[in-house]
């Protein structure tokens, strides 16, 4: 009776798993949230705005970490860096961890993944959790002849394969070669990594005249000396990541972005090529395209280039996604984050997301539907490197208003930002006595969101190679001095307020110290 039950059943079962809708992924790279034509006129992104106009438009979408590896690792494991264990473009996914396409493989998906690994180095060997594979060493090439003078290579399903033309383009033949080949009877997964937008930024050649008139608007350092900017940012300014010295050159910062711009509208031709062929072979209605970038990007924000930091135009990232179970023309404005794409993908496969993610599925909220549970704030952490010596450890708590930032282990101020009131974060209210409660309160919320599984707190570091992007450039910024506002005599009478938590006891019990002090 049982064996004749579940043979009753495998046809219902089988239609179950076919009606499962395909996904496809698109990672873009340093791709900053507003580098889309729906938000930035200047841009022309025809394809991108219509999957925003027939889907979901993610607003509000972060990266935990901004920075390649470490994000990419929280996308495929649901994890923060301090639990996956990534922590640098030189450390290696660490063996064992679980990434979410094996659970994928498991339900009857079949999985594919096309273009930049970018863990681990030189690795770029095909993994179990993917039928189908092409990759790259390390950062990979935009055109075949590679930085180095040789001929760039790809790893196809294990084969080498010298790389043939423009990467972009390249990927998304790879790409279109797994659909076309598919197995027809199962749904699949296609998680597509450009190499595009990382800089140095290569446009192809059909793109190289694009925007040659168009305005380039760039970020502006905050002027106001009395801004309470921390001194690391200051002295970035002049390095490898900063405006005045950028990969220490002189390099045009306006024409860099313009670069960066023509690089960019492949990909949205990529997306195009995707779609279309999804329209012709009749799957569009049941495909889900979404894009995601791994980390945002400056051009010039305060006085900085590239990423890392936790500034917004760092960690904020654009995230659109269309198809089936999406409303159309949706704004959704909850924070949603990279560690959020395995349980979301897992949701829609109808698999199951384990209890080890940090993140959580947003599924429900692509529908249109409201969560008053939904997260209210977002942790950032950011592990100093090295070889780019220029930005420190960096601990950030995101809410809808405010963002309070740390950093560990230098002599610098911590940054406090009402994002509503000031959203190019130029205004530090880290020392405003009106904000005293909220520093106080988001500094606890901050250190329990980085705790490990078991509670603890540790900062790990790669070994080191060489002394780092170290350069300045003679002629420019000097070091930043330490800032006017921590300039004491030895009988201050605020000299020992570092012994006392922050609150608004605080004069209070300082006042009762140095009484004590004076009676002795």
């Amino acid at each position: 009776m049982k064996t004749l039950l579940v043979l009753l059943l495998l046809p219902a079962m089988a239609f179950a798993a076919d009606s499962r809708p395909n996904i496809i992924f698109v990672l873009t790279d340093d791709q900053r949230y507003d580098e889309m034509g729906f938000l930035n006129p200047v841009l022309a992104t025809p394809n991108m705005d219509a999957i925003a106009a027939e889907g979901a438009h993610f607003a509000n979408a972060f990266v935990t970490t901004s920075l390649c590896s470490p994000s990419r690792a929280s996308i495929l494991t649901g994890q923060m860096m301090h639990n996956h264990g990534v922590i640098d473009n030189n450390r290696p996914l660490p063996p064992g961890l679980e990434l979410f396409p094996a659970r994928l493989r498991a339900a009857g998906y079949q999985t594919a993944f096309v273009g930049k690994w970018h863990m681990g180095g030189a690795i770029s060997e095909p993994r179990d959790e993917f039928d189908y594979w092409v990759s790259f060493p390390g950062q990979g090439s935009y055109y075949p002849r590679s930085f180095a003078g040789g001929v760039s290579q790809l790893n196809v399903n294990g084969q080498t394969v010298p790389q043939s033309g423009y990467i972009t383009d390249e990927l998304t033949d790879y790409a279109l070669e797994f659909l076309s080949g598919r197995d027809r009877d199962r749904p699949f997964f296609l998680y597509l990594s450009h190499k595009a937008v990382h800089a140095m930024f290569q446009p192809a050649e059909r793109h190289r005249e694009q925007y040659a008139q168009a305005e380039i608007q760039l970020g502006a350092a905050n002027p106001d000396p009395d801004a309470d900017v921390p001194m690391w940012a200051q002295n970035q300014r002049n390095s490898w990541h900063g405006d005045e010295f950028p990969y220490h050159s002189d390099l045009p910062l306006a024409d860099f972005k313009r670069a960066y711009h023509q690089t960019l509208t492949a990909v949205d031709d990529s997306l195009g090529r995707l779609r279309g062929w999804l329209a012709e072979n009749g799957l569009a209605d049941n495909t889900i395209v979404m894009l995601m970038g791994d980390n945002g990007f400056l051009f010039g924000e305060h006085g900085l280039i590239d990423k890392r930091n936790a500034y917004e135009e760092s960690m904020r990232v654009p995230l659109i996604a269309a198809g089936p179970g999406i409303a159309q023309g949706l704004v959704v404005e909850d924070m949603v984050a990279n560690i959020d794409i395995a349980p979301t993908i897992l949701t829609w496969a109808g698999a199951a997301a384990p209890s080890h993610y940090d993140g959580a599925s947003f599924a429900h909220l692509a529908t249109g539907q409201d969560d008053p549970n939904w997260r209210d704030a977002l942790a950032y952490e950011y592990y100093w490197e090295f070889n780019y010596p220029q930005t420190p450890t960096t601990f950030a708590l995101r809410t809808a208003r405010y963002k309070y930032v740390q950093y560990h282990g230098v002599w610098d101020t911590e940054e406090l930002f009402d994002l509503v009131e000031d959203p190019t974060e130029s205004r530090n209210l880290i020392e405003d006595e009106a904000y005293a409660a909220v520093k106080v309160e988001l500094r606890e919320q901050l250190y329990a969101a980085l705790a490990d599984r078991e509670g603890g707190h540790a900062i790990p570091y790669s070994v080191r190679f060489n002394q780092g992007a170290t350069f300045r450039h003679a002629d420019r910024t000097q070091a930043a001095e330490f800032p006017n506002k921590w300039l004491r005599k030895g009988d201050a009478p605020d000299r020992l307020e570092h012994i006392i938590p922050d609150g608004p006891e605080k004069p209070e019990r300082l006042k009762a110290l140095n009484d004590a002090l004076d009676r002795q």
